[in-house]
């Protein structure tokens, strides 16, 4: 890919490549997108209602409140793409030996696991609300409050919420090694399982920790972004999926490919949608990522052309209201202007349009079925619309 513009190009990926084994010839029934999100509900909705009796058993308090906040968060929204990867490599590997039911509860461990994901990162963000509701330890704050009982109620929201992530993890953990699967399809996924968590893991850590530095530059910011949310969104779960139906290398290494470019765009954009977003679109409010400081791969590509290409006034909005909590809707409007005119948002825009062109580009050169190929596609085209139209060129239009 080309990357023209006031910014270094972005650099090669780390190689995470697991390979796994194994031959499929078959093409399961329908396609890999096909009502996905809803029958992977459905069975979120099953788990969750179990565990709620069993959790009821235990205290009733417990189920009534912690229980019950995690479900509402697990159920109350979510594109579900996760899952809907994981059909699709499933789908394209030609789904030898495994069952779709399973597929599906594989898809509602990783919705449960992204539930801990988003609590975790709510709590680490100290974010106020998520898919349109209050955040999980802003509700408990409530509950605190509620009861009338003593000491700080947003210690007790961060606790409380603190515990209702791990339950999550423990439950996704839980889902997925009770599904039905065949004992070598079990040990084929395991180490993609594995890592997936751990990478999830350590790209929060390191965005926690450049966040916490006060600076970073786009390479690093760019690593961090790939491994907080292009590997475990696209790349792992497609893979993930691919290895349950039985993938060859090549189409492994093909829908490795995929995921890598897809991952990584689907972040960027997101990076765009909370700068330029409204709280409507996000189910929280923008220009989050600008108050806590977070250096994203916009935000760094924006400070480095502020220092190269000699916009003084620019650099110092940007300086200034990096990290600024109290920052209000006209200072995130001169931020978006500053990001805007030194050429920032046309290099990350023009960056995502080129990697979900490249995603295409390697299903069309695949070795999938053409009714994979094409539930693939689309489910590609339903990630990206929402990506950000072209807006000025990347050389930008002179300093603020």
């Amino acid at each position: 890919m080309r990357h023209d513009g006031p910014v270094r190009t972005a650099p090669p990926l780390p190689d995470t490549r697991i390979t796994p084994a194994c031959e499929a010839d078959e093409t399961p029934p329908g396609s890999c997108a096909r009502s996905v999100a809803a029958r992977v509900e459905r069975v979120l909705d099953t788990h969750l209602a179990q565990r709620g009796t069993e959790s009821a058993a235990l205290a009733a308090a417990f189920a009534d409140e912690v229980v019950h906040h995690l479900t509402r968060l697990v159920l109350g929204g979510g594109k579900r793409l996760r899952p809907t990867f994981l059909w699709c490599g499933w789908h394209a590997a030609g789904a030898a030996d495994v069952s779709e039911d399973a597929v599906l509860e594989v898809g509602a461990a990783l919705e449960l696991l992204q539930g801990c994901a988003l609590i975790h990162d709510d709590l680490i963000d100290s974010a106020t609300s998520r898919r349109g509701r209050p955040a999980l330890h802003v509700a408990f704050q409530a509950v605190h409050r509620s009861r009338g009982a003593s000491g700080s109620a947003e210690a007790f929201g961060y606790s409380a919420a603190l515990l209702a992530g791990d339950l999550a993890l423990a439950w996704a953990q839980d889902l997925w090694e009770q599904t039905d699967l065949p004992q070598h399809s079990r040990q084929r996924t395991r180490r993609l399982w594995q890592a997936m968590r751990t990478e999830m893991v350590a790209g929060q850590y390191l965005d926690l920790r450049s966040q916490a530095d006060g600076a970073s530059c786009p390479d690093e910011a760019l690593r961090t972004a790939y491994l907080k949310s292009g590997l475990y969104t696209v790349q792992r779960p497609l893979l993930l999926g691919a290895t349950l139906g039985g993938a060859s290398a090549d189409l492994s290494a093909g829908l490795e490919r995929i995921g890598r470019c897809a991952g990584l765009a689907f972040q960027l954009a997101d990076d765009l949608a909370d700068l330029f977003g409204n709280e409507q679109q996000l189910g929280r409010r923008a220009g989050e990522d600008v108050r806590q400081g977070k250096p994203t791969y916009l935000m760094t590509v924006a400070l480095e052309a502020t220092s190269r290409g000699g916009h003084p006034t620019a650099r110092q909005v940007l300086t200034r209201a990096q990290g600024n909590r109290e920052l209000s809707e006209d200072g995130l409007d001169e931020v978006r202007a500053a990001v805007t005119q030194v050429g920032a948002r046309g290099h990350v825009e023009k960056l995502v349009r080129e990697l979900a062109d490249e995603a295409r580009e390697a299903v069309a050169e695949s070795a999938m079925s053409r009714a994979a190929a094409d539930s693939l596609t689309a489910l590609l085209s339903a990630t990206f619309r929402a990506a950000p139209p072209r807006h000025v060129s990347a050389e930008g239009v002179g300093p603020v």
